[in-house]
């Protein structure tokens, strides 16, 4: 009877124990969801001012709860040409491939260090062949819903790129 009365009692301390776990809520990823860029900028070492990067940058860049990531940046007004190409061949004019320049794209893993304020981005693919697999850091601020992202690696730390969260669409 003892025994029983033993068992009964464990059996009741590992379901409960079981439910807490269930109902406990686990912090929500602030990264998820899809951002707009806002605006590219670029510090003036000498003044220490920001200003627009170049005549100004347009895109997007989306995180998943599943630790993957999406960015495609574009010069503004990139989608406001006449220029029509085939994919995947290799006739295209000179104009066209220029214009393709402009565009920027990566899929990536992402890992968020909370303590130093760094998102990591472990890239699998790019859209320059010659950035596939790098792995990228990028220091982390939050303003309501503004992400801001400061590339640390030498080249580009002098820039500064601000994401607006967009809304949440029910819409199928």
């Amino acid at each position: 009877m003892k025994i029983n009365k033993i068992f009964v009692l464990l059996l009741i301390a590992s379901l409960s124990f079981g439910c807490d776990q269930e109902t406990e809520q686990k912090e929500p990823n602030k990264f998820s969801g899809l951002w707009s860029l806002y605006i590219m900028e670029e510090l003036n070492s000498e003044t220490g001012v920001w200003s627009e990067w170049r005549d100004g940058m347009q895109g997007y860049i989306l995180y998943d709860d599943k630790n993957n990531m999406s960015v495609h940046l574009t010069t503004t007004g990139y989608e406001d040409t006449d220029l029509r190409f085939p994919i995947f061949t290799d006739t295209i004019s000179n104009e066209a491939l220029k214009h393709l320049t402009n565009s920027y794209v990566y899929f990536a893993k992402y890992t968020i260090d909370e303590k130093q304020n760094v998102v990591e981005h472990a890239r699998i693919s790019h859209s320059n062949p010659g950035l596939w697999n790098e792995i990228v850091r990028r220091r982390f601020t939050f303003s309501g819903d503004t992400l801001i992202l400061q590339p640390l690696e030498e080249k580009d730390a002098g820039l500064r790129l601000k994401w607006i969260k967009e809304p949440v669409s029910n819409k199928k």
